[in-house]
């Protein structure tokens, strides 16, 4: 039976003048099906999704119609809106309300009118089910990153939801973290049957257990089918969203392999094992990586210690660092380990109680201000509507300079010139990132610090985005990375660092790093170290797989 029914659905904001974001999208998705959206940053996805959503549904001018349950949506009760289909933000903060775990858990009980009982027993259940017993009565502002979304899930839960939309859900997780979370969500729609519609950036984790992925490019769906065929359709189009497809389908494609290509690690693991003989004649692809060269230190942090309140646990415990000038430093760990908060140090947002922090070889304590942030210091923070106030997108950038060829020519780098006329909160989350990012830049500065920034980006301005941090490399400027996408530091970072326990543990080049590690590492280094030595990326596996066919002839 069809649970939710889309025909003819077209939008267009009330700001976009006269631009549709969705054009004629109709989607059928049946009870108890996963069901994964893909597509560029823009493409309409968030747009979409929010239309299931009554209360989450933009301003504009709509055309078109929903059916949930055969009903129309608008006809559906405010009750059944919320009670049977839930939805979970990219930004956890988003929809947190309450400040203690147990009473957000309960928060949407309450507004449904549950009693008592009733809602004592679903908190209690979904405390158990989620793994929340053990900081039930915590505050929420103490939670980390991965603990408020897997709080926000569970709350949404509780109301025993028909049809459960997520929106780019581990945006802001870790690794292992997001991993755990759509796992749990696979749980949620394999175990109790709840229909699942996500949108993703992060594939490998959700692609291969969906049972339909549905491709979505300037409002329109572009393609409909299960995982495997879509992966082949995608790629024999030589479609860019080709490039988002996990790790072993485009290691399949690249090798010029046929048949069925392996979705999954274990897939990729076995489809290897059977094309190589074991030992492979080549395992590991000479080093490019040469040592940064310290004589010339950007940045510098000598144990530094740093407390939110007097009496409160160090964030920082003895931090200590040096990042070479014009290098892509990258700072990769969990949530709430404090990788954001040594940010804050550098930039002078919070001020350690011991320790030294040097920024081109003057302490930060003996620069004036306007001069740190003039030439110097520019940061880009984890969520960027905090660097966004004004009407429109041009309206920001013009706020930095008065010069309009910069403006122009940043815009154009950072693919926003069409948003220009936009406001900054009708934007995508990957859309607000790139304005944002735009704003710093305008900035010109020396040391460039980036919080999360690939958040919300999907794989085609990632790679833009990698030649803009090529380019101010070039130019001498140094760029520290706070991320959770290994993907990304293992590709393009210079020197990658794990910080643990409020302190860097290890830095190495990203090829060693990634390869000596078993779970805080990439998919390729998963699907090949079996075989491979330090094949850290697609590219490499696919490198290395030629070359040992090439030797077998």
């Amino acid at each position: 039976m069809e649970h939710i029914k889309i025909q003819d659905l077209s939008f267009s904001y009330s700001t976009s003048n006269g631009k549709q974001s969705l054009q004629d999208v109709s989607l059928s998705i049946k009870k108890g099906e996963y069901v994964v959206l893909c597509g560029r940053s823009g493409s309409g996805k968030t747009t979409l999704l929010r239309h299931l959503k009554p209360p989450l549904t933009p301003h504009g001018k709509k055309s078109g119609k929903i059916c949930f349950n055969g009903t129309l949506l608008e006809n559906v009760s405010a009750h059944d809106q919320a009670a049977k289909i839930g939805y979970v933000m990219q930004d956890p903060d988003d929809q947190i309300v309450t400040d203690k775990v147990w009473h957000e858990l309960a928060f949407g009980l309450e507004s449904l009118g549950c009693d008592q009982k009733t809602m004592r027993a679903r908190v209690a259940e979904m405390a158990c089910y989620f793994g929340i017993q053990d900081w039930f009565h915590r505050d929420v502002a103490h939670l980390s990153g991965g603990q408020k979304q897997l709080l926000n899930l569970a709350s949404v839960m509780a109301m025993q939801p028909e049809v459960l939309i997520l929106d780019e859900p581990t945006a802001q997780l870790d690794p292992i973290a997001a991993s755990d979370f759509l796992n749990t969500v696979r749980k949620i729609n394999t175990e109790l049957g709840t229909t699942v519609i996500i949108t993703e950036h992060r594939l490998e984790d959700v692609f291969p257990y969906a049972d339909r992925a549905v491709v979505m490019d300037g409002g329109r769906v572009i393609a409909d089918g299960v995982p495997r065929s879509i992966g082949k359709l995608l790629y024999e189009q030589k479609n860019p969203m080709f490039s988002a497809m996990p790790t072993p389908v485009r290691v399949f494609y690249g090798t010029g392999s046929v048949g069925e290509c392996p979705l999954t690690v274990r897939e990729g693991r076995t489809w290897l094992s059977a094309s190589l003989p074991e030992p492979p004649a080549i395992v590991e692809k000479p080093s490019t990586n040469t040592d940064e060269d310290l004589s010339q230190v950007a940045l510098s942090l000598r144990d530094v210690w740093f407390r939110y309140e007097k009496k409160a646990p160090d964030v920082l415990r003895g931090v200590n660092a040096q990042v070479p000038t014009g290098s892509l430093y990258a700072i990769v760990g969990g949530n709430g380990v404090g990788k954001s908060t040594m940010l804050k140090a550098i930039c002078g947002i919070c001020r350690p109680y011991r320790g030294k922090i040097k920024v081109f070889g003057k302490a930060i304590n003996k620069y004036k201000s306007a001069d740190l942030f003039r030439v110097c210091i520019a940061m880009l923070p984890q969520d960027p509507k905090s660097l966004l106030s004004q009407k429109t997108v041009a309206e920001e950038l013009a706020e930095m300079t008065s010069d309009k060829a910069r403006i122009a020519e940043i815009a154009e780098i950072c693919r926003i010139t069409e948003l220009l006329e936009s406001h900054p909160y009708d934007l995508s989350g990957g859309e607000q990132q790139r304005a944002a990012l735009a704003k710093v830049l305008l900035t010109e500065p020396k040391l460039l610090l980036l919080d999360e920034p690939t958040k919300g980006m999907d794989s085609f301005f990632k790679e833009s985005f990698a030649n803009i941090l090529t380019q101010l490399k070039a130019r001498g400027i140094t760029v520290v990375m706070v991320s959770h996408d290994v993907e990304f530091c293992a590709r393009y970072a210079d020197l990658v660092s794990m910080f643990f326990d409020g302190q860097v543990l290890t830095t190495d080049a990203p090829k060693r790093f990634f390869g000596n590690n078993s779970f805080y590492t990439t998919a390729a280094n998963r699907m090949s170290r079996h075989l491979f030595r330090n094949a850290v990326t697609a590219e490499d596996i696919v490198e290395l797989y030629k070359q040992n066919k090439g030797a077998d002839q």
